[in-house]
């Protein structure tokens, strides 16, 4: 079976970026938290070895999207907008700025959580230098060079410190006085960095946003009762911010090569303990997502029924590819191998109904993954290290069985 998928991204088998940390890495990590001084030489040195082993266990697992795992970041965001001239990292913010009923916020509040830190726009924006591309370059260097173009990175979402707050709280007024002014900026930060990436070798992108399918709640009732609520009694126009926010993706990818594969992780969330940040189908969002956002594949979250049926699929155009997360990474409990297919198939049925293709043409677009990472927050979830390598043998055996041979 010949495939837009064999030589290049996205591949058959895929996960998600984020793995468990291995414990003396969170070791380090949490005394550094606690207030212990001078171990940054120590958690470099620990970070360094933890992601060599990771990457050589992702070759072993036959995965070719290899990732570090995110091992250098606290959450799965990283470090891009605290790098940022404009930006500022606070502690213990106050609540007040933010929306509450958002899902992101609303699943830190119902857990019990206050958001420890959070990042806010002080002064016009300008990007400064890179803050992802050390990562890239040692993970890329870790791989033979003909791997190297396989490597995948992960990025922070360009709306995602604009959905949190309320209107009018995303940065001052007398910086921007217009989301369409604050949002151009953003652009431009995103291309910069992106060109730095594409300039040492990066070809494989995987942007995370847990929110951006829960940006449009007038039609229907989306993601939950809260956020629709919230929208409603603000008065606000959660079309038109869908829109914003895919006019604002598309801007910031628009100068991207075309040997660049961008991806988009639609997921509802992974907090500690596998809590989740919302629930529903793709169906509200389904045509604006797929037709309109200047990406070529999509990460979508199918491990439960709280992720809705493969329905929507019926939207993705034919030049798009969707990898579909059945394997949770929230509890150990291991899937049915048959099962996951019948629902690769199922979707691909509707995939090719939607397309006008043949259901093989349509397979040819698919992948299968897990549904988010297994530590999208470094402590991770319910699950432990040879919990996660098993969902992983599984991804990967899924896989071979339906496109044998195939990365």
């Amino acid at each position: 079976m010949s495939s837009k998928l064999h030589q290049r991204p996205p591949f058959r088998a895929e996960h998600l970026g984020s793995l468990l940390r291995p414990q003396p890495l969170l070791d380090v990590r949490h005394k550094i938290d606690g207030g212990q001084a001078g171990l940054e030489k120590d958690l470099n040195a620990v970070e360094d070895n933890s992601v060599k082993e990771i990457v050589k266990e992702q070759l072993d697992l036959g995965f070719h999207a290899v990732s570090d795992g995110e091992y250098r970041r606290h959450m799965f965001w990283g470090t891009f907008f605290p790098g940022l001239d404009g930006f500022e990292e606070i502690q213990n913010p106050d609540i007040d700025i933010f929306r509450m009923y958002v899902p992101d916020i609303a699943a830190f509040t119902e857990s019990g959580h206050k958001p420890g830190e959070t990042v806010i726009c002080t002064g016009k924006i300008k990007h400064v230098g890179s803050t992802y591309v050390d990562q890239w370059n040692y993970l890329k260097n870790l791989l033979p060079k003909e791997r190297q173009g396989e490597a995948k990175l992960t990025l922070a979402a360009p709306n995602w410190y604009h959905l949190r707050y309320k209107t009018g709280r995303a940065y001052p007024k007398s910086v921007y006085s217009s989301d369409a002014e604050y949002f151009a900026d953003i652009a431009a930060a995103y291309r910069a960095e992106l060109k730095i990436l594409y300039d040492n070798g990066l070809r494989n992108v995987q942007i995370d946003d847990p929110n951006l399918a829960c940006s449009e709640l007038i039609k229907a009732d989306f993601c939950s009762e809260k956020m629709l609520k919230g929208f409603k009694d603000n008065n606000e126009d959660s079309d038109a911010l869908l829109d914003a926010y895919i006019k604002l993706y598309n801007d910031c990818l628009s100068s991207r090569p075309s040997d660049m594969h961008v991806g988009v992780h639609l997921c509802r969330g992974n907090f500690v303990g596998g809590r989740h940040f919302s629930e529903g189908g793709y169906d509200a969002i389904a045509t604006k997502l797929f037709h309109n956002l200047n990406v070529q594949t999509y990460y979508l979250e199918y491990d439960t029924a709280r992720s809705g049926g493969f329905e929507p699929l019926k939207e993705v155009p034919a030049h798009k590819n969707v990898i579909l997360g059945l394997v949770t990474s929230k509890f150990p409990k291991l899937e049915d191998l048959e099962e996951m297919k019948k629902k690769v198939y199922q979707a691909a049925d509707l995939v090719a109904q939607g397309s006008g293709q043949t259901k093989e043409e349509a397979l040819n677009r698919l992948g299968v993954s897990p549904q988010c990472g297994f530590a999208s927050h470094s402590d991770g979830n319910n699950v432990g290290k040879e919990d996660m390598v098993r969902k992983l043998q599984l991804v990967r055996k899924l896989a071979d069985e339906i496109w044998p041979g195939e990365p």
